[in-house]
């Protein structure tokens, strides 16, 4: 993390799922090597025509409601998504010490909020692999409002739904497009990921301070450190 945060000036901490929370590997293993590769076989063609094929495809909906959307990619792709998540379900995986950030907000006192992207469906497979929601108030879909993270009206509907001053919140996501959404809405506290793929590497989070090593949260947490 490249700046500290003042912890007595935040009540509000609002999460991501993947890539924050939990390895973004399990995702990106999904969308970029075994759907392509299951979508070949579907379709007689190879892997590299697949990816050709699917490519436009993918852009097209990238940071719309769709691209999250199991239900769309399921009818799109004539593919059984919901069963083929289920076949690598052992990829899914926490990031280390998130766990014991989520145990040092609780012990806070601080408002917990888990906002994702991914459809109730894919929540719910992770939550069988990991017992996240004890941590959480709330644990909201975007999917539940009609809009992504992306769009400022899933912002205005948040607000409505689990009312939080934005200039007291933290809200820390992977996507850099969905922290700059949360800027505009006004949200004061910030934090990207430096490295939501284990297997990815690091990366560079542009105008945004990042988490390095939620032990490091932990620590400032727990000690009260502004």
């Amino acid at each position: 993390m490249t700046a500290p945060l003042r912890w007595s000036d935040i009540d509000t901490v609002l999460l991501d799922m993947d890539g924050t929370l939990l390895d973004l590997h399990f995702d990106n293993h999904f969308w970029l090597q075994y759907l392509p590769q299951r979508y070949a076989e579907r379709h007689g063609i190879s892997p590299a025509m697949a990816e050709l094929e699917l490519a436009p495809l993918f852009k097209e909906h990238q940071g719309r409601l769709t691209w999250y959307c199991i239900d769309f990619w399921t009818q799109e792709l004539d593919l059984p998504i919901r069963q083929m998540k289920r076949e690598i379900a052992d990829l899914i995986a926490l990031r280390p010490a998130a766990d014991l950030f989520l145990g040092a907000l609780r012990q806070a006192g601080k408002r917990v909020a888990l906002i994702t992207n991914a459809h109730r469906d894919s929540l719910s497979l992770k939550l069988e692999r990991i017992e996240l929601a004890p941590w959480f108030d709330r644990m909201i879909s975007s999917h539940d409002y009609g809009f992504p993270k992306e769009d400022q009206q899933f912002w205005f509907a948040l607000q409505h739904d689990f009312p939080f001053d934005p200039a007291r919140t933290l809200f820390i996501d992977d996507s850099l497009s969905v922290l700059r959404s949360a800027a505009r809405f006004g949200v004061a506290h910030l934090l990207a990921v430096r490295e939501p793929d284990s297997r990815g590497g690091p990366r560079d989070t542009e105008e945004f301070s990042a988490v390095e090593d939620y032990l490091a949260l932990v620590r400032s947490l727990t000690g009260l450190v502004d």
